[in-house]
């Protein structure tokens, strides 16, 4: 089956939560990945929205130094589901692709910096997210094939979040938290500042 739908729920974190989770899912799931990121955020190409009107999600992101442009189709919110696609790069690209996105017109966004842990727990993929030296969330998905299956998968999420006291994000205090994040811990990104090879320099990708 080829599985293309991200069912993606997520919820905050204290840090006592964030390292409950982490000692959890070690005894009773799979360790996947540590998962630090990178991504530049530009907005919706049709509304021009980062955060509330988003439906056509277009970063450009690393995940352990490995670059992609990524689009995902859908609402973006704290219960979501949407088709995702991407393109993989090699390291040292990201600068090119930033380069290749401006050129297309993508030229302002938000850079996120972000370090996780991924885990496999009751057939669900949480990752535990640190927003370093601000807060701390997460992040459960399951991928599925069709429209006719996201109802049952977000059902069994919320029932496994529940089962560990876990409170989710609806997508009115996701969007408050994203507003939050852009304030205090995300960055501006505005390609008229940029010089070329500057995130090679910052941050080695």
């Amino acid at each position: 089956m080829n599985k293309k739908i991200e069912v993606e729920i997520r919820g905050p974190l204290s840090k006592e939560q964030f390292e409950f989770l982490n000692k959890t899912f070690k005894k009773q799931g799979k360790f996947i990945a540590g998962k630090d990121r990178i991504a530049l955020c530009y907005p919706d190409p049709t509304t021009g929205s980062l955060i509330e009107k988003v439906n056509t999600d277009i970063r450009i992101r690393t995940t352990n130094g490995i670059p992609e442009i990524n689009i995902k189709l859908g609402k973006w919110g704290g219960h979501e589901h949407r088709h995702e696609m991407s393109l993989v790069g090699k390291n040292g690209d990201f600068d090119k692709m930033v380069m290749m996105m401006a050129a297309m017109g993508f030229k302002k966004g938000i850079v996120a910096i972000r370090k996780g842990k991924v885990y496999k727990y009751k057939n669900i993929e949480f990752s535990v997210v640190e927003v370093p030296g601000h807060s701390y969330f997460f992040e459960a998905e399951i991928m599925v094939g069709g429209k006719s299956e996201v109802t049952k998968a977000k059902e069994k999420i919320r029932t496994i979040c529940k089962n560990l006291s876990l409170k989710t994000f609806s997508d009115e205090s996701f969007y408050d938290y994203i507003h939050q994040l852009n304030g205090e811990a995300n960055e501006k990104f505005d390609f008229k500042n940029y010089k070329e090879g500057y995130f090679k320099r910052r941050f080695g990708i």
